[in-house]
């Protein structure tokens, strides 16, 4: 399936991402730029295949792949010049390149490993090319967390998709049910009201396993009174949603309605006060004071959110060790939660674009702590 965005031109579209790459590219004194991971290939050149390399210099789109893919890349990338590779990166990169005059290439250093770095550094030895390798990181993650009008659209589409499908999954979970049988209903439902698969593993946790910020579903049943912590997102053309309700198959104990009521009123905070230019940090302590100044503040042991797009978890990232400011255009989630080990937890979570220098929640699901 191809990731082309409705209703604007691509070559438009990929010709305005290229050039603000390119202004990076030169500004860090780099000839050009390898392009490994996934999503960044992908926002780039279009190119949703699983395995392929991008090379952007100041006049050069390449986009290398091996022959599983060629005709994929060659009708999701138009407007790239398409190689195919045979066997491992080190072993037909020195003869890509030979013939362009770069001095300095970049590659992102969270991407390639350690041993793939060494390799292709003895290859472009003996292939005596003065080529030096330059870790970048960061360059198309910074240029993805601030979402295009076609991105916000297409999260938009898959943020209403979970939430229509949160409210079908509420007429079916029921005491008795395995938290397994619950995620399968639910990736089931997502996956016939049209997501591409899931954004990630869904989560299902029950009782005290709701207390496990990231629980996997397991075989355990469901009983009344207990929280249920789901945690689900659905796919549209590559683009991610991500959604948290925590509910009570029946009556919630005084405790746990004590902290759902904190959480909420951090969520709550968190979003009103939310604003263009702040530092990502501090929308973090307006949802953490309020569960601190609450005496559950070592409770609270995750960041209060991150960016979402064509990955479920990107920039920005929205924590106490945070760095940087927020700015209008991007997409995030504001999830506090509250953990309580061997008892249970509530984590309510919604997705937000910074617009007009404040938050617009997307999220639309029903919040409440019974079915």
């Amino acid at each position: 399936m191809t990731s082309r965005i409705a209703d604007e031109p691509r070559r438009k579209l990929e010709m305005k991402r290229l050039q603000k790459l390119r202004t990076s590219i030169a500004e860090r004194g780099l000839d050009a730029l390898l392009i490994s991971q996934t999503e960044n290939r992908r926002y780039l050149s279009g190119f949703a295949g699983s395995s392929g390399w991008l090379f952007i210099s100041e006049k050069d789109a390449i986009l290398a792949t091996d022959f599983r893919y060629v005709e994929q890349a060659k009708e999701e990338s138009p407007e790239f010049v398409i190689f195919q590779t045979k066997r491992e990166l080190h072993d037909w990169l020195p003869g890509l390149i030979s013939d362009f005059a770069w001095h300095k290439l970049g590659f992102e250093a969270d991407s390639v490993s350690y041993d793939g770095h060494h390799k292709l550094s003895e290859a472009l030895k003996t292939a005596q090319l003065r080529l030096e390798l330059v870790p970048a990181v960061g360059l198309v993650e910074h240029l993805r967390s601030i979402k295009e009008p076609e991105e916000l659209a297409l999260i938009t589409r898959a943020v209403e998709l979970g939430d229509a499908v949160f409210q079908q999954a509420k007429t079916i979970i029921r005491p008795g049910m395995t938290e397994k049988e619950a995620a399968w209903e639910i990736e089931k439902l997502l996956r016939q009201q049209g997501s591409e698969g899931v954004a990630f593993e869904i989560i299902v946790a029950s009782g005290p396993n709701a207390a496990l910020p990231h629980a996997r579903p397991t075989e355990r049943r469901m009983r009344s009174g207990e929280p249920v912590v789901i945690d689900m997102g659905a796919r549209i053309s590559g683009y991610c949603s991500d959604l948290t309700r925590t509910l009570f198959l029946d009556k919630a104990s005084k405790t746990m309605r004590k902290i759902y009521d904190i959480v909420l009123k951090a969520q709550t905070a968190a979003i009103q006060g939310v604003k263009s230019a702040m530092d990502a940090r501090q929308a973090d302590q307006m949802a953490r004071t309020v569960i601190e100044q609450a005496g559950y503040g070592e409770n609270f042991g995750h960041g209060l959110g991150h960016g979402v797009g064509l990955a479920v978890h990107e920039l920005p990232t929205v924590g106490p060790a945070s760095s940087g400011s927020l700015a209008d255009g991007m997409v995030f989630t504001v999830e506090p939660g509250i953990y309580l080990p061997g008892q249970g937890g509530i984590r309510i979570e919604d997705v937000v674009v910074l617009e007009n220098g404040k938050a617009r929640v997307l999220t639309r699901a029903e919040k409440g702590l019974s079915l």
